[in-house]
């Protein structure tokens, strides 16, 4: 929140890029290990932009673990639509789908997206 004054540590998000559906595949063998996120931006919306920004400037130490990928839901539409289906989340966009064990067990959009509560789902 915004009267936390706790700093943590932050670290640079290592993005993958999801441009094709067998991608979803891989995603899904990925988090029976890991976590992933996958954040959906629209390259048009300015809130897209700014709550990527505000995702990327608060990615913390502890989200290390997590593996990202970005889409670009503008140029890739099929794909974006593919993750609502394979994983069961209506489409908004920003958005931010975390994956574990095959299932997404988290999903948020606008200015809903934050890396705090993102690390409560990752452990």
């Amino acid at each position: 929140m915004f009267w936390n004054k706790e700093k943590k540590e932050t670290s640079e998000m290592n993005w993958h890029h999801l441009n094709s559906i067998e991608q979803l595949s891989e995603i899904k063998e990925e988090s029976k290990t890991q976590p992933v996120l996958i954040y959906k931006h629209s390259t048009r919306c300015s809130i897209s932009g700014m709550a990527l920004d505000r995702l990327e400037r608060s990615w913390s130490k502890e989200l290390e673990s997590v593996k990202t990928y970005y889409l670009d839901l503008i140029s890739y539409r099929e794909i974006s639509n593919a993750v609502a289906e394979e994983f069961s989340v209506y489409h908004e966009s920003p958005q931010v789908i975390l994956v574990k064990d095959e299932k997404a067990v988290f999903d948020a959009s606008h200015m809903a997206i934050s890396s705090s509560i993102i690390e409560q789902y990752t452990s």
